[in-house]
């Protein structure tokens, strides 16, 4: 303990006088401050508008491209409706004149010349009527409507079991755009399938391009049937597999207005990205983040066929208007922000020097002086200031004085009770379990090791027993040479002296499990094993301040305190390295596993002296070791620890200077004896 305290006076040196000098300036911190305001504010201003302004834009298209929707809707319902009606109509005339009469040709040859979008009309080979003027104007070949009827086989099939579809015939007779018709029909008295073949051109004019607004027709197939982009209708283009078709087939309504992808999850990047007009932006993992635009989609279901007729309009077309204001707002913010920061920077200097010598006394009075003078002229908040300063400077050479005081204590715990005023003057009585251990042939051990080895040894292995105690509330009384003394109880306590007892053997357990760690270390370098031996008692003592003016120090007395150590000298003729006394035992006893040792006489004490080796805490998970896997017996402890089989009958110590007796196993100490 000498050699410890004598290392420790020599690493204190001199307090060396340091001058501190401020990262960041006053000046700074106010431009920042001002500044961040003004950026809030100017951006608040900014985003609120813009925000409310996107809101009515977005109300705005949705109602517009509704509108639209609905529009062009109608008028593709009303549109193939009358081309149904007015064939249906032809066909039952036709019937009832006969096909081939005169009369027949006649009603053939008008409905053509009132109808002439209608290109064919077919009833399942039974009926071939042809509009010949269309043909010959179109240069479309009447193979062509055979060839098409060949390859609708399927829907013609399906038409006669009263299937209604509608299907892109432009690809057959591009570079026309033509609809065919598949309606069931009674002919001739069997249900037969109505073909009909039409141009789209009455139809498309509500489809046609807008600036904003893309409207298209298609079948419960995906097939385009119009669109103002003619090349896909050409093409024969499918969009069954576009997330948008399938969003609006899978919905129960016939028609409503929605945004794909939900608008409500636009975060603020996107809204940045749609700005700035940025299509995309590559992220730190070469990831590219997706367009940001969303589209509003408006679609209406048609009775004839399950036909779609969907209106689109990107967000980017509906918020180009707001986000080229909103990105002039955002340029006015940053020139405003910039003359603002000039300003404040330089209108801050009137503060900031004032405030700069105010630093340099505080730097004055950290490193020691309290009685820096201070003297200015301003009878403002600063001057305040300055009058705080030289009473701060008294109050802390009185508060160092305290700290001298408070240093005498050598332990935290005591210090900090003893500052809130919680430590009783004197001695007061106290419920503790007091606990000691001892490397176990130290004096040889050292004997072998120069000073600096015995100090950085001893603190190697003091620091971990140490955190052992802390871990569990204890309290580390003091340090006696290789021997480590701590209480549980006083001055700090769980409020149950039971607790306070599992505390204590917690931490034997927890030294137990780091000694193993530690000679794991050691036996690396080539070094031997150190072995300890813990001592546990419970019971009264009398906890206090004791000492001289000039060091004082917090510890407890009794005799539970002397029984203690005499427990803890037993470990090593016992062969354990954790001794409790019964006093302890009985308080924990339905918590632990312990083997009982032969009855002992101890000094100071009459009759014998029950002693238990603690082997095991089988509910302690947390402990290294232990818990329900843990050792249950003593032999395993001393296999674990390297601890020989003691030959207890042979030891024999002198009678004066004995402490304790030890009795064979023939004379057990009985319960309170």
């Amino acid at each position: 303990r000498e050699i410890i305290m004598a290392e420790n006076s020599t690493e204190k040196k001199p307090k060396k006088q340091k001058k501190l000098k401020a990262k960041i300036s006053i000046g700074a911190k106010l431009t920042i401050l001002i500044s961040v305001l003004m950026l809030l504010a100017l951006t608040s201003i900014t985003v609120i508008v813009s925000h409310f302004v996107r809101e009515d834009e977005k109300t705005n298209a949705e109602s517009n491209n509704f509108a639209i929707n609905s529009r062009s809707a109608t008028n593709a319902e009303n549109e193939i409706a009358a081309v149904k009606n007015n064939s249906f109509l032809l066909i039952d005339l036709i019937s009832s004149y006969g096909k081939n009469s005169a009369q027949a040709n006649y009603t053939t040859e008008l409905f053509f010349k009132r109808n002439p979008n209608i290109m064919s009309i077919t009833v399942s080979d039974s009926l071939n009527l042809f509009n010949s003027k269309f043909i010959s104007d179109k240069e479309i070949p009447e193979s062509a409507v055979h060839d098409f009827i060949i390859n609708s086989q399927e829907r013609i099939n399906l038409t006669k079991e009263g299937a209604v579809h509608l299907a892109n015939a432009s690809p057959f007779f591009s570079p026309n755009q033509m609809l065919a018709l598949f309606y069931p029909i009674h002919h001739n008295g069997e249900m037969r399938s109505a073909i009909i073949i039409f141009a789209t051109d009455a139809i498309s004019e509500s489809f046609g391009v807008s600036a904003t607004n893309h409207t298209y027709l298609l079948n419960e197939e995906g097939d385009i049937l119009i669109d103002s982009d003619t090349e896909k209708v050409l093409k024969g283009e499918n969009l069954r597999d576009n997330p948008i078709i399938k969003a609006v087939q899978e919905s129960t309504s016939n028609n409503m207005q929605f945004t794909y992808p939900d608008s409500t999850k636009e975060n603020l990047v996107n809204t940045l990205l749609g700005i700035f007009e940025i299509e995309k932006i590559k992220l730190w993992d070469n990831k590219v983040l997706s367009n940001y635009e969303y589209d509003f989609i408006a679609f209406h279901k048609l009775t004839t066929g399950n036909a779609i007729v969907i209106t689109t309009v990107g967000s980017q077309k509906v918020f180009k208007a707001v986000n080229a204001t909103t990105r002039r707002n955002i340029y006015i913010t940053i020139g405003v922000l910039f003359f603002s920061i000039i300003f404040v920077f330089l209108f801050s200097k009137f503060i900031s020097n004032p405030i700069k010598a105010l630093s340099m006394a505080a730097n004055d009075i950290e490193n020691g002086d309290y009685n820096v003078p201070v003297v200015t002229k301003a009878h403002d908040e600063i001057g305040i200031l300055n009058t705080s300063f030289i009473n701060m400077g008294k109050g802390l050479a009185e508060r160092e004085r305290l700290k001298d005081a408070f240093g005498k204590f050598t332990n935290k715990a005591v210090a900090e009770k003893a500052m809130r005023g919680e430590l009783t003057l004197g001695g007061e009585k106290k419920n503790a379990t007091i606990f000691f251990s001892d490397i176990r042939s130290f004096t040889a051990m050292s004997e072998k090791m120069q000073p600096e080895e015995v100090i950085s040894f001893l603190n190697d292995y003091m620091t971990r027993m140490v955190s052992c105690v802390l871990k569990t509330g204890g309290v580390v009384d003091k340090f006696i040479g290789d021997a480590v003394m701590a209480v549980w109880g006083a001055p700090l306590t769980s409020g149950d002296p039971r607790e306070d007892a599992l505390n204590c053997v917690r931490t034997a357990l927890l030294m137990r499990a780091s000694l193993l760690i530690f000679n794991k270390e050691r036996a690396a370098k080539g070094l031997p094993n150190v072995r300890i031996g813990c001592g546990i008692n419970s019971g009264p003592v009398v906890a206090g301040q004791m000492g001289s003016k000039q060091k004082m120090e917090y510890t407890v007395l009794g005799d539970a305190v002397n029984f203690a150590s005499r427990t803890e000298s037993l470990n090593k003729p016992l062969g354990t390295d954790i001794l409790i006394t019964e006093n302890t035992y009985e308080l924990i006893k339905d918590k632990i596993t312990v083997e009982e040792m032969p009855g002992v006489t101890v000094k100071g004490k009459t009759g014998l002296c029950r002693m238990f080796a603690v082997i095991n805490m089988p509910e302690e998970t947390e402990i290294p070791g232990a818990g329900p896997n843990g050792p249950q017996t003593l032999q395993q402890i001393r296999a674990k620890l390297g601890i020989p089989e003691p030959d207890i009958s042979a030891v024999n110590l002198d009678e004066e200077e004995k402490k304790y007796k030890i009795f064979t196993e023939s004379k057990k100490a009985a319960p309170g004896e």
